[in-house]
């Protein structure tokens, strides 16, 4: 079943290409965890005064089961980020990882190291 997804646009129109891209990130984020229970993806163009370009911030906020995984992606000084492309796509790996080690947690697959009383 597809992860329902929401897509919130602040200082920026929507674009129908960068949604398309969004969902299909979106989508492929199942395939690390099959409890996403939904997706929400926030495109941000702050406003910003005597930078030379733009820089796009993007949060994604997954839920799953018991758990609320925030990824919040803005780099100021990573002029990469000026294409909404680039910035959405650094999100999703972002938010890839943390979902990964969400679920590596969940089964248990994560070392717990204990201090040895001494």
């Amino acid at each position: 079943m597809p992860v329902p997804i929401q897509i919130t646009w602040r200082g920026i129109g929507p674009s129908a290409a960068l949604e398309a891209r969004i969902r299909e990130l979106a989508q492929r984020l199942e395939k690390f965890s099959s409890q996403l229970i939904h997706c929400q993806v926030v495109v941000e163009l702050p406003h910003k005064h005597g930078h030379q370009g733009r820089v796009y911030e993007v949060r994604i906020r997954m839920t799953t089961p018991g758990a609320e995984l925030n990824v919040q992606h803005e780099h100021n000084e990573r002029h990469t980020h000026e294409d909404p492309y680039v910035a959405v796509r650094d999100a999703f790996r972002a938010a890839r990882r943390q979902l990964e080690d969400h679920e590596r947690v969940g089964r248990g697959d994560v070392k717990h190291h204990t201090v040895e009383p001494g």
